[in-house]
């Protein structure tokens, strides 16, 4: 059993971790921005280092899965001063803690990174090719994953990144700046109308395959390793719109289609293969499950019939 801390620990991919990590036999605690009435937990801002600082004065962790950030390009650009101050220096705060409690840490990064790259996304790429990042999201996760490096590098600090595609699936709720699944799979419930860039192509990842193979990380630990976590969903936008509306049983009428959005990488296909070899990762939701699953979730939280 390993003491762990999952900051984020609340959000959409945090909270089936804890509950994954917990179900495993892990001691797990959580810290995160918003009061919470569960024992185990801290509240704080990262971007504020006293505060996290605190949260190490009372406890060993073995591993801390650093998830807690800002999501998503138009949130990068609306929401640029938090963003940067919670991505950025919220990642260094947790790299200086890490000097001084010698945990082992894994980073949630982004395909983001991979920026106006075309073709298949190995976790090589970024390192052999001169990539652009498209968006202040993209290069923050990008600044982190540089600061990670240089802490290895200078201090000796193990960290893990893991590049998340497109995760989707129960747990998300609705916001202009989250996913396009649930922007897609909220809209069309609610008979709200919504746009398709139906020329963009991506690797769509169901939540539980995500979990699983991040809950594998602690016992698979090998310091300074990146990984794509995606599914082998990769489907044009259009396909992901037809599936939601087809399961809702709805036409197209409120579907705007925009084809190409700019300052948005086109395709993101990834390569799983190393993942598969070193974290038993196993695509196992189809988008046709995935969908449907989320939307049966969402009708339940928003209380739709």
């Amino acid at each position: 059993m390993a003491e762990i801390l999952v900051t984020g620990g609340l959000g959409s991919i945090g909270a089936p971790l804890t509950e994954e990590l917990e179900t495993r036999g892990h001691d797990v605690w959580v810290a995160d921005l918003p009061w919470s009435e569960r024992k185990q937990y801290h509240r704080c801002d990262l971007s504020e280092y006293r505060q996290i600082a605190s949260v190490f004065e009372s406890h060993d962790f073995d591993y801390v899965y650093h998830l807690a950030a800002e999501f998503g390009r138009k949130n990068g650009e609306d929401f640029y001063d938090t963003m940067w101050k919670s991505n950025a220096i919220g990642t260094k705060n947790m790299l200086r803690l890490q000097q001084e409690h010698d945990f082992r840490m894994i980073f949630s990064s982004s395909s983001e990174v991979y920026g106006d790259y075309g073709g298949e996304m190995s976790e090589e790429v970024p390192r052999q090719t001169p990539i652009r990042q498209l968006n202040d999201y993209a290069i923050s996760k990008w600044v982190s994953e540089q600061q990670i490096l240089n802490s290895a590098e200078r201090h000796g600090t193990e960290t893990v990144r893991v590049r998340f595609f497109n995760t989707y699936g129960p747990g998300e709720k609705y916001s202009e700046y989250r996913s396009v699944v649930a922007k897609f799979c909220y809209r069309a419930l609610h008979d709200q109308p919504y746009h398709v860039y139906d020329n963009h192509h991506r690797s769509f990842t169901y939540i539980d395959d995500t979990i699983h193979t991040l809950a594998n990380i602690v016992e698979t630990f090998n310091p300074g390793e990146v990984y794509n976590i995606a599914g082998e969903n990769y489907r044009n936008i259009q396909e992901l719109s037809d599936i939601v509306l087809d399961y809702l049983d709805k036409d197209d009428d409120l579907v705007e289609y925009r084809g190409v959005e700019e300052h948005n990488t086109l395709n993101k296909k990834a390569s799983i293969e190393k993942a598969k070899r070193d974290l038993g990762h196993e695509h196992q939701i189809s988008l046709e499950e995935g969908v449907p699953r989320t939307i049966e979730w969402m009708k339940t939280v928003y209380d739709v019939e």
